[in-house]
């Protein structure tokens, strides 16, 4: 399986969806293409005031970036500095549709993209299949309040696109357990989420 390799070391598989190539791990750079630091604000008060760039790990599971990369705010995906290995970016809400377009629609899509069984997901995970090879996985996210969904909720896995939905909101994608839809979500900016990237 081909592999992209970030600024920090990290490598990553791929798969070619359609017309699309994706990685099939979550982002879990701490460093901008530049090699600039992304800040690790682990501090909850300090995270919801934030209007630049961070990422930070859920504390209430252990081995947490390994697994799921990091959560990153909107701020980090939108910075000039780019957050994605060179030849990659993090995809726009339009792209996030044309992958879903091309498995037969926002109403399957969930289905075909999710890790299958229960290894992450909470159980039954019924109708995931990973027929993609995608393997979406559940990140979970970091609240409005700088809180974390509770230790190894399973439940739910966001991914940012880049795009500004209003001043305080982005957009994202959402995949819920045991639901074929892919969700596509006006989210608030200052939320933790996943990152998965796609090829140029």
């Amino acid at each position: 399986m081909p592999t992209v390799t970030d600024v920090d070391g990290n490598v990553y598989h791929t798969v070619k969806i359609g017309t699309q190539t994706w990685m099939v791990e979550n982002l879990k750079t701490t460093h901008y293409r530049n090699g600039d630091a992304i800040p690790n604000e682990k501090i909850a008060q300090n995270w919801v005031n934030l209007a630049t760039g961070a990422y930070v790990d859920n504390p209430n599971t252990i081995d947490y970036a390994k697994i799921y990369g990091h959560l990153y705010n909107w701020f980090a995906v939108k910075d000039a500095r780019n957050i994605a290995p060179l030849g990659w970016h993090v995809p726009s809400d339009s792209e996030w549709a044309t992958l879903a377009e091309f498995l037969g629609g926002k109403s399957v899509a969930s289905d075909k993209l999710r890790e299958s069984g229960t290894s992450h997901w909470q159980a039954p995970n019924t109708g995931a299949t990973n027929s993609t090879g995608f393997r979406a996985l559940p990140g979970g996210y970091r609240k409005l309040d700088g809180g974390f969904l509770p230790m190894n909720d399973g439940s739910i896995g966001c991914y940012w696109a880049t795009d500004e939905y209003s001043n305080t909101k982005g957009k994202e994608c959402d995949f819920n357990v045991s639901d074929p839809v892919l969700d596509f979500v006006n989210f608030a900016k200052i939320a933790g989420l996943s990152v998965r990237c796609v090829k140029d």
